[in-house]
């Protein structure tokens, strides 16, 4: 499938960018794969469909469209009949923790100090890429990595801004976004880290920005509704969840600190019109039992209108069982 062909049907790059326009536009709600890790794919998708997501962010993994196993291209073509069949909205997302390192979370970067390491890393992106074009994606998402210890900061800046090029170079060439995430703890750990990035590339046309609003609730100086509002001109993916200030531990809504309705109402205002993910990856255990909570409180907290809703086969009312307490392991730096 060309992304030409189905970039109107999953929101394709063109509808990453942002209108010029103060009307509010309708949120997109969609889901993470890695917070439903113990599901087929299949059925991930079509648990989605039936609770009334409009999407689905896809994290390429061993068990979730693997990127390194044989017929990429065949097995994206059957998940793009997929997504098309049951109406889901697409974002391709590359943080599987062991994908390319069975023993290094998230390595190789594209700050590793070793080049056939980092190279691995590219050949990773420049695959999502295609994955996104033929899904018709409408962003792929990526991040930095940790600065790896004996190397300096200008280093790895240089390191990030050298590596990342050929992957923008193939997004352009594929008109699919790369939205790049501040990660607490990774060199580009902040909206200003990002701006950073974008000023050292050059500002280049497919640069864009992935917005977790719970890492802004963690760690940036304004509260995450400003925070949007900042990154709106550059914002192509959002993922979404609760968190606390200074814990970067990913919370389901509600046991965190965020007031999410000035959050949602600033995406709407801005003209935001990707995929708003939430991103519980910690939760796989009890993914379903998540994922059927979330929906309702996420159109709870928007402004009206919340766009097209799409019909779940299950009501959101029915009583979903619980699935015993989410891991409460910090998941990555803890700040002021």
């Amino acid at each position: 499938m060309s992304h030409d062909a189905s970039s109107n049907r999953h929101g394709g790059s063109g509808e990453g960018t942002q209108p010029p326009s103060r009307e509010p536009v309708p949120l997109r709600f969609g889901y993470g794969t890695n917070g439903l890790a113990d599901l087929r794919l299949d059925d991930a998708l079509g648990l989605l469909a039936d609770l009334g997501y409009d999407g689905v962010g896809l994290t390429l993994d061993h068990m979730h469209l693997d990127p390194l196993a044989p017929d990429l291209a065949a097995r994206t073509r059957r998940v793009a009949r997929r997504l098309d069949a049951l109406g889901l909205g697409v974002t391709v997302e590359t943080g599987a923790r062991y994908v390319l390192d069975p023993r290094r979370k998230h390595g190789p970067s594209l700050l590793d100090p070793d080049a056939d390491d980092r190279a691995r890393r590219v050949d990773l992106l420049l695959r999502a890429v295609r994955v996104a074009a033929d899904l018709g994606a409408h962003a792929v998402h990526c991040f930095s990595g940790v600065l790896p210890e004996g190397t300096d900061e200008d280093t790895g800046w240089k390191r990030l801004a050298r590596t990342l090029t050929p992957v923008l170079e193939a997004a352009d060439a594929a008109g699919v976004p790369l939205a790049v995430e501040p990660e607490p703890g990774h060199l580009l750990g902040t909206l200003a880290d990002f701006h950073h990035l974008r000023r050292l590339l050059g500002d280049p046309a497919p640069l864009g920005l992935t917005l977790d609003i719970g890492h802004c609730q963690c760690l940036e100086p304004l509260p995450p509704a400003d925070c949007v509002r900042e990154a709106a001109p550059w914002l192509r993916h959002v993922q979404i969840e609760d968190m606390r200030r200074g814990v970067h531990e990913h919370l389901p809504f509600g046991d965190g600190e965020i007031d999410f309705p000035p959050v949602l109402a600033a995406l709407a205002d801005t003209g935001y019109r990707g995929l708003t993910v939430v991103e519980l990856p910690r939760h796989s255990h009890a993914g379903p039992h998540f994922a059927a909570h979330s929906l309702p409180f996420l159109r709870a907290a928007a402004p009206s209108p919340v766009g097209p809703t799409r019909t779940a086969t299950t009501s959101s009312a029915d009583p979903v069982p619980s699935h015993g307490d989410p891991s409460a392991t910090p998941e990555g730096s803890t700040t002021p």
